[in-house]
C-alpha cells in the first residue's frame, strides 16, 4: 500500500512547524513505500502528488484544533476556493478528482493545536508536549497502514 504523507507549515512561526517536524519524524522512521512531501503551504500542484497512492495523510498545526490533536477522515469539497492563500487539503482532493476524473485515496488529517504562531517564536511547552503525543499517534497509524485501521482510530 503506497502511502503519500504531506506536512506543511512555518519552521520560523513557533508552533506552526508542527508539520514538517512530523515529517521529519516519518523521515528517520523510514516507513516503506511511503512519500513525503513537505512544503509551506498546500497548493494545487500537491493533487498531482497523489497519483498513485493508495492511502494519504495530511499533517498541520491548527489554532483552533481540540488538544492535543484532531485526527479525521477528510473527503473532496467541491466550491472551496482554489485561489486562496491558505488551500486546505480538501481542496486539494478536490482538484485531484477534477484533474484526474476519479476518486483520490482515502485521506486523512492529522492537526495538532498551536499556541504560538508568532515570527520568530520556538516552539511553545504545549505545542512540544502536543508534538510529542501527536509523533506517539503517528507510531500507532504506522502500525495500521490500511484505510480501515485508521477510520476506527479517527475522530
Amino acid at each position: 500500500m503506497h502511502l503519500v504523507i504531506f506536512g506543511w507549515g512555518n519552521e520560523s512561526r513557533g508552533d506552526d512547524a508542527f508539520g514538517p517536524l512530523l515529517l521529519r519524524r516519518l523521515e528517520q522512521a523510514a516507513w516503506p513505500d511511503t512519500t513525503l512531501i513537505e512544503d509551506f503551504q498546500l497548493q494545487l500542484e500537491h493533487a498531482l502528488d497523489l497519483r498513485g497512492a493508495d492511502l494519504a495523510l495530511f499533517l498541520d498545526a491548527g489554532r483552533d484544533t481540540p488538544a492535543p490533536f484532531l485526527f479525521k477522515e477528510i473527503f473532496p469539497s467541491a466550491g472551496m476556493t482554489h485561489t486562496s492563500h491558505a488551500l486546505p487539503p480538501q481542496s486539494v482532493l478536490d482538484v485531484f478528482r477534477q484533474v484526474d476524473k476519479a476518486e483520490p485515496p482515502p485521506s486523512f488529517l492529522l492537526c495538532v493545536r498551536g499556541e504560538s504562531f508568532g515570527l520568530g517564536e520556538g516552539l511553545s511547552p504545549q505545542g512540544a508536549d502536543r508534538l510529542r503525543q501527536a509523533g506517539a499517534f503517528l507510531e500507532k497509524l504506522g502500525a495500521v497502514r490500511t484505510p480501515e485501521s485508521w477510520r476506527s482510530l479517527a475522530s
